[in-house]
C-alpha cells in the first residue's frame, strides 16, 4: 500500500468583476478574494467558512495541515480530489473583528452565484460556522446533524466536522472519515 501524499489543488480564479468587491467590508482586512479550489466541474461542493492563511498567500503551493487532514480522510473514504470543489462562505480571510452575521449574509450572494453556475449534485458543509451560515440557522451544529442528508436550498447536503477540529481532537477522525464515506457512497451511486 502506498503512503498518501496530499496535493496543492488548483485555484479557480475569482470572476474579474468581483476581484475588488467591497460589499461586505472584508477588503479592509487586506486579504485577497479566494473563489475556490479543486475541480470547478466537480459534482461535490465542499463548503468551509472562510479561506485560511494558505489560500490567502497567492502563488504559495504548500499544503497546510488542515488540507492534508481533509485530503487524507477523503482519500480513505473513497473520494478523489478531482471529485471535489472547495469553496467558502466568506471569500476573504478575516484577520480582525467584523460583523459576522451581516458579513456572512452579504457574502452568501457570492455562494448563491456559484451554486447557480456549478449546480453541484451534493454539498458537504465542514464545521459549525459553515453549517450555521448555509442552513441559515444559528443553532445548527455538526454534532446533531451529521450522518443524515438535509435539503438545504434544494441541494442534498451533508455535514462533517472541520478538518482543524480533527487535528485538534484526533478522537474525531473516525467520525470525520465516516461522514466523508457517507458522502462518497451517495456520490458513487450518482456516478456508477
Amino acid at each position: 500500500m502506498t503512503e498518501f501524499c496530499p496535493i496543492a489543488l488548483p485555484e479557480e480564479p475569482t470572476p474579474e468583476q468581483l476581484k475588488n468587491c467591497e460589499d461586505c467590508g472584508l477588503y479592509q482586512h487586506g486579504t485577497r478574494m479566494v473563489w475556490g479550489e479543486g475541480n470547478p466541474e466537480a459534482r461535490v461542493l465542499v463548503l468551509l467558512d472562510n479561506p485560511g492563511a494558505r489560500e490567502d498567500l497567492e502563488g504559495n503551493p504548500f499544503v497546510c495541515g488542515t488540507r492534508q487532514t481533509f485530503q487524507q480522510a477523503a482519500n480513505n473514504a473513497g473520494l478523489q480530489m478531482d471529485d471535489l470543489y472547495i469553496t467558502f462562505i466568506l471569500k476573504r480571510k478575516p484577520v480582525r473583528g467584523y460583523d459576522k452575521v451581516q458579513t456572512r449574509q452579504i457574502c452568501m450572494q457570492h455562494l448563491e452565484q456559484q451554486l447557480q453556475e456549478k449546480k453541484p449534485s451534493l454539498i458537504l458543509c465542514l464545521g459549525n460556522v459553515a453549517v450555521q451560515s448555509f442552513f441559515q440557522d444559528p443553532e445548527a451544529e455538526v454534532k446533531s446533524l451529521r450522518g443524515s442528508w438535509h435539503d438545504v436550498q434544494g441541494y442534498p447536503t451533508a455535514v462533517a466536522y472541520h478538518p482543524l477540529a480533527i487535528r485538534r481532537r484526533p478522537n474525531l477522525r473516525s467520525l470525520f472519515v465516516q461522514d466523508l464515506a457517507f458522502v462518497a457512497e451517495r456520490y458513487h451511486r450518482l456516478n456508477p
